[in-house]
C-alpha cells in the first residue's frame, strides 16, 4: 500500500505545472517570519499545518496556501508534498524531533522532493554533549545520504530566545542562567529567515552549510546592559546553578527532556563555544545582520509591563 502512494504522489509531481515551496513549523517563530518574508516578495509557497484552526496570521498572508500534514504521520507528509519542489525543514526541538525530521526526509525522497532547506543548529555534530546538536546533526547526515540537494541552516541562539525571560524581566528587574561571563553571538530571527528565503527562491545554495550569527559576541551581563538601556530601568543579569534553571524551567511546564537539553544548551554557551562571528549572514543576503541593541530596541515594549 506504502508503495502505491509513493507511485500517485510521484505522478502527480510530474504532472503538476506549478513549483512550489513547502514551510514546515510555520507557525513557529521562524517560519511565520518566513512566511512572511516570501508573501512580501510576491511568492506564492505552502505551509504545513497540524490543524487549520488558530492559523489566521499565517491563512492571511498572499499567496500562501494552507496543506494539511502530522510529522507523526507518514501518509500525510506525503500528501502535503504534492507538487512541491522545495522544503524548509523544521520542527520543534523535542525528544520526537529526529524521528520526525526524518519521517519527512523519506517522505521526501518518494515524492520527489529536489532541494531540503532545513533549520538545523551552530555546532551540529553527531559527537556532541549536547541531545539538541546531535539529533540535528543525525537529520543531516540522513539528508546528505538520501540524494536529495540540501543546504543546512545552523543558527546560534535566538535573540528571540531571550523573550524566555520577559516574565522575571518585568516582575523583577532581573532575569537567570548558568552562562557565567560566557559569550555568545545571538542571531536575529529575522535574518535566519532571510536567509531561508534566500535559499528557497535562488541557485547556488546547495550544498552549503551556514552559520548563521549575529555581528558580535556577548555576554547576558551585556544582554542585561542593553536591555536597561532600551526599557529605561535597571535590568540585572543572575548567574545562576544549572540545577537552579533545571527546576526553573520544569516548573514552567517543559518536558524532563528538554529541560535537559537547555541545560545542556548553556553548558555549551558557558564554555565559549558559541561565539564565533560568521559573514554568512552578510554573504547570503548582502545585509549586515542585526545587532542586540537593535533588536532590543525594536522589542522594548515586550519587556515593559
Amino acid at each position: 500500500m506504502v508503495n502505491f502512494d509513493y507511485q500517485i504522489i510521484k505522478i502527480m509531481n510530474n504532472i503538476s505545472k506549478k513549483t512550489s515551496i513547502l514551510i514546515t513549523g510555520a507557525t513557529g517563530t521562524i517560519g511565520s517570519e518566513l512566511a512572511r518574508q516570501l508573501s512580501a516578495a510576491g511568492l506564492s509557497f505552502k505551509t504545513m499545518v497540524r490543524s487549520f484552526n488558530n492559523t489566521e496570521s499565517i491563512s492571511s498572508l498572499a499567496g500562501v496556501e494552507l496543506v494539511s500534514g502530522d510529522f507523526n504521520e507518514p501518509q500525510s507528509l506525503y500528501k502535503a508534498l504534492i507538487g512541491v519542489e522545495k522544503v524548509f525543514l523544521l520542527t520543534n526541538s523535542s525528544e520526537e524531533a529526529e524521528a520526525q525530521q526524518i519521517a519527512l526526509v523519506d517522505a521526501a525522497v518518494a515524492a520527489g522532493v529536489k532541494h531540503i532547506v532545513k533549520l538545523s543548529q551552530f555546532a551540529a555534530n553527531l559527537q556532541s554533549p549536547v541531545r539538541y546538536l546531535r539529533y540535528h546533526a543525525a537529520v543531516e547526515q540522513k539528508i546528505i545520504a538520501s540524494g536529495i540537494a540540501y543546504t543546512f541552516l545552523r543558527p546560534n541562539l535566538f535573540m528571540q530566545g531571550v523573550l524566555v525571560f520577559r516574565e522575571p524581566i518585568i516582575s523583577q528587574g532581573k532575569f537567570f542562567a548558568p552562562i557565567g561571563e560566557g559569550k555568545v553571538s545571538l542571531v536575529d530571527v529575522r535574518d535566519i529567515a532571510a536567509v531561508a528565503a534566500k535559499s528557497l527562491t535562488e541557485g547556488g545554495h546547495e550544498g552549503k552549510i551556514y552559520n548563521l550569527t549575529g555581528p558580535e559576541a556577548i555576554t547576558h551581563s551585556e544582554i542585561a546592559r542593553l536591555l536597561s538601556s532600551a526599557t529605561a530601568r535597571e535590568i540585572k543579569f543572575i548567574d545562576v546553578t544549572p540545577d537552579d534553571m533545571r527546576q526553573a524551567i520544569l516548573s514552567l511546564g517543559f518536558p524532563e527532556w528538554q529541560a535537559e537539553g537547555l541545560i545542556e544548551d548553556y553548558a555549551h554557551y558557558a564554555r565559549g563555544e558559541a561565539a564565533l562571528i560568521s559573514q554568512d549572514i552578510l554573504q547570503v543576503t548582502g545585509k549586515s545582520p542585526y545587532n542586540f541593541g537593535t533588536f532590543v530596541k525594536d522589542h522594548a515594549s515586550l519587556f515593559l509591563a
